[in-house]
């Protein structure tokens, strides 16, 4: 018996033009290139420049997905764009993609889950598309979180950067078997009691400002290994696969301490981990597609490749998706 999936077309990215390296940090801030690398394996992130919105990210790499998929954007009739730092409060940045390419049916929107936002997006786009609804969707994760950090705090502005990625979905008919193209399963999570450990101080409803960045850095990381295995486990449970089958974990890109403790507890060998992390930093709900486009361009992650991607971020929430490349 044969079953619908949203199988993965094609995939791209944006990184601004600005690279800032830890050592043009240590000149703004009280750090060094060595405290960074030593807590967070990150050297250098990318900065938006003054004139570059969050939509500006996402549709160069929504062009630059469309391009690698070998499809019309007029053909797309879903756009899902993952972001925390959105061009304005409304409307949607996810409009303003739609417009720059020059699509006029459809539906876009944002969705908001923070550094969760693309494996959010990705498991909307696919359950909207399995229900016949759209046919073909554009799935983006973009930030500028360069906007909203105080670059006086050293302990959040050394971490984060910005950037896009995106990924064309399409619905094809799969056998139903071990083998099938596609999103094979997306578990999602969130607990709001977690809301100070994580969060920004500001917004329309509360202050009337944009607010700044703020996080308890340890207690999120005490929280991040053990929700990650535990959705992950889910999801092998859910099909059976289990950390051997796996061909690459492409894990949100927050700390690469993290990222190891992770697949370590899971038995994931580190040859299996796609890192980006230490020319990136944390791009948030870009930080997925960014590693994956990496990795596809490079070579490394070829069309049949089982691919488990997870993430964490404020909320908190999380989740974690295992795709057939």
């Amino acid at each position: 018996m044969t079953v619908t999936r949203s199988v993965i077309l094609g995939c791209g990215s944006y990184l601004p033009s600005r690279r800032l390296t830890n050592d043009d940090l240590s000149r703004m801030v009280d750090t060094t290139d060595e405290w960074i690398v030593q807590r967070t394996g990150i050297r250098a992130r990318h900065i938006a420049a003054e004139k570059e919105f969050t939509s500006d990210l996402a549709l160069a790499a929504a062009r630059a997905a469309l391009a690698a998929a070998g499809v019309d954007a007029q053909t797309i009739d879903l756009i899902v764009l993952a972001t925390s730092t959105p061009d304005n409060t409304f409307p949607a940045s996810a409009a303003a993609v739609q417009a720059g390419l020059g699509i006029t049916q459809g539906a876009a929107f944002d969705l908001q889950a923070v550094c969760s936002g693309f494996v959010y997006a990705l498991s909307v786009a696919d359950g909207l598309l399995r229900t016949g609804a759209h046919q073909r969707a554009l799935v983006i994760g973009a930030e500028t979180f360069s906007r909203i950090l105080d670059w006086t705090d050293r302990g959040t502005c050394v971490l984060f950067g910005d950037g896009a990625g995106a990924v064309v979905m399409e619905t094809q008919s799969q056998p139903g078997g071990r083998d099938d193209r596609g999103i094979l399963t997306a578990h999602l999570r969130s607990d709001g009691r977690h809301k100070s450990k994580l969060y920004v101080d500001g917004g329309p409803s509360s202050t009337g400002t944009v607010g700044h960045l703020r996080m308890e850095g340890k207690e999120v990381f005490k929280f991040a290994v053990g929700a990650i295995t535990d959705v992950i486990k889910d999801v092998f449970r859910d099909t059976g696969y289990s950390a051997a089958d796996l061909d690459w974990f492409v894990p949100h890109q927050a700390n690469k301490r993290i990222i190891d403790g992770s697949a370590h507890k899971l038995g994931i060998a580190p040859e299996k981990v796609v890192t980006t992390v230490d020319q990136h930093g944390n791009t948030s709900a870009a930080s997925i597609p960014l590693a994956l486009d990496t990795a596809v361009r490079d070579g490394r992650i070829k069309r049949g490749d089982l691919v488990l991607l997870e993430a964490m971020g404020g909320g908190f929430t999380w989740g974690a998706a295992l795709v057939r490349w």
